[in-house]
């Protein structure tokens, strides 16, 4: 039993490994899918398909939406949805800066909110994707400087003896990278060209760049006797990997099957390719009308329809249980946890977490309850942003974790695979 959780947190944790940016990600879902016979559909081209068949449609090389058709005439659709893009450093345009005429520095800023600190001192490197001139117009290129790169050194206690009392950070000073030395004798080789190097490409090639800072810290069981997960990108690359898993293990019976993979959510989600976009609701039509549906069945199908916003949540910390809500407490290795919040930040309601427990318990789930504290602002997911534009049923819920934001975040090593069985029993109607 034991082995179960083991191997599907450590097949967790591959994924993540293999996904330092939300294009990567989204390229190894593409992989995962190509290799179960999904077609993909591009946006710019007219759509068919068929029952039985499963596709998949990207935006931006960073939001996923995959779907598998019923044999029998769908009564709606059963949606998954969670994000790919974590906190993290976004390299600026000429992000080389010289220091002392000796060290070479990059320029970058905060992207999403990131526990600042947690990024010192680690071996950290570059990855994204870079756009190039092709032969039919502006193509992209995956890029991961597969090395220890880069440094974000801390200042020697001696220097800064308010280190541990809260010092404020500040993200122009404090927290840009080293990446070399620039005396005579070391290698001179700009980050232009390794980048380009990492792409394939021709340093004069490049047009464009989407590129982020990663830690180099791979995923790893830590406890006792490895009862946790320690991990970069746990939020929420947790959540895609234990939605896709199970969709892609899951025919559909009665509805058509959809998991949605959204960038930018750390940001907002308000992009092209955010959860705050048209993505999810043009898919839907285009299913519609790829099937001859009228614009009342599906319509009609949509009120039929259920959609799980699958979003990593807070459990309680064991040096400040005191941070978490009295009776709503969430504890990792504990299973699903259903978020609810009088504001709507979150989008459960009474219907949504019944139907949400049933699932669980068909499933032979365990699943727990997070709730802010009432004096605590608690954050925003998917499920409303999603529901705004497509009006459907919807629940919030997350697999539980500690250290949400930082560099390398902590799970339960149980959890994925609750995530899986949950959302097959989902995907299997």
């Amino acid at each position: 039993m034991l082995k179960e959780f083991h191997d599907c947190a450590q097949e967790m944790m591959d994924f993540i490994e293999k996904s330092p940016t939300c294009f990567h990600a989204t390229a190894n879902l593409k992989e995962m899918l190509d290799k179960e016979g999904f077609l993909e559909l591009r946006e710019a081209q007219e759509w068919s398909m068929e029952g039985g068949k499963g596709y998949y449609v990207t935006r931006n090389d960073s939001s996923l939406i995959a779907f598998r058709i019923p044999v029998l005439a769908p009564a709606g659709f059963h949606i998954a949805a969670s994000h790919c893009d974590s906190p993290s450093f976004k390299v600026k345009e000429s992000p080389e800066m010289v220091v002392e005429n000796i060290y070479l520095k990059l320029n970058t800023e905060k992207y999403g909110g990131m526990i600042l600190p947690t990024w010192f001192d680690r071996a950290l490197s570059v990855a994204g994707r870079v756009a190039v001139q092709g032969a039919e117009g502006i193509e992209t290129r995956l890029v991961n400087i597969d090395q220890d790169l880069l440094v974000i050194p801390s200042v020697a206690i001696h220097l800064n003896r308010d280190a541990n009392k809260g010092t404020e950070l500040n993200p122009q000073i404090d927290l840009l990278p080293l990446y070399g030395d620039c005396r005579e004798g070391y290698k001179k080789d700009n980050l232009k060209n390794r980048v380009a190097k990492a792409a394939g490409v021709e340093p004069e090639e490049i047009l464009g760049q989407d590129l982020f800072l990663y830690t180099r810290e791979k995923g790893r069981f830590v406890g006792e006797n490895e009862e946790f997960i320690l991990s970069p990108r746990l939020d929420d690359l947790q959540c895609v990997y234990a939605s896709a898993r199970a969709f892609i293990d899951s025919e559909p019976k009665k509805y058509i099957n959809v998991c949605a993979v959204f960038d930018n959510e750390e940001v907002g989600s308000g992009t092209k390719q955010g959860a705050d976009s048209t993505f999810l609701e043009d898919t839907i039509w285009r299913i519609g009308e790829a099937l001859h549906l009228s614009r009342s069945t599906v319509l009609r199908m949509v009120a039929e329809s259920f959609l799980i916003s699958a979003d990593n949540a807070h459990g309680v910390h064991p040096n400040h249980p005191e941070k978490s809500d009295p009776t709503n407490r969430p504890y990792l290795n504990g299973g699903i946890v259903i978020k609810f919040h009088g504001s709507q930040s979150y989008a459960t309601d009474a219907l949504s977490a019944a139907r949400m427990r049933s699932i669980c318990q068909e499933a032979g789930v365990p699943c727990q309850t997070y709730a802010n504290r009432s004096d605590i602002r608690g954050g925003s997911t998917l499920g409303n942003i999603s529901t705004s534009h497509v009006s459907v049923a919807s629940v919030d819920i997350g697999l539980p974790q500690l250290a949400m934001h930082s560099a390398v975040e902590t799970a339960g090593i149980m959890d994925t695979k609750y995530g899986v069985d949950a959302f097959k029993v989902f995907f299997k109607a």
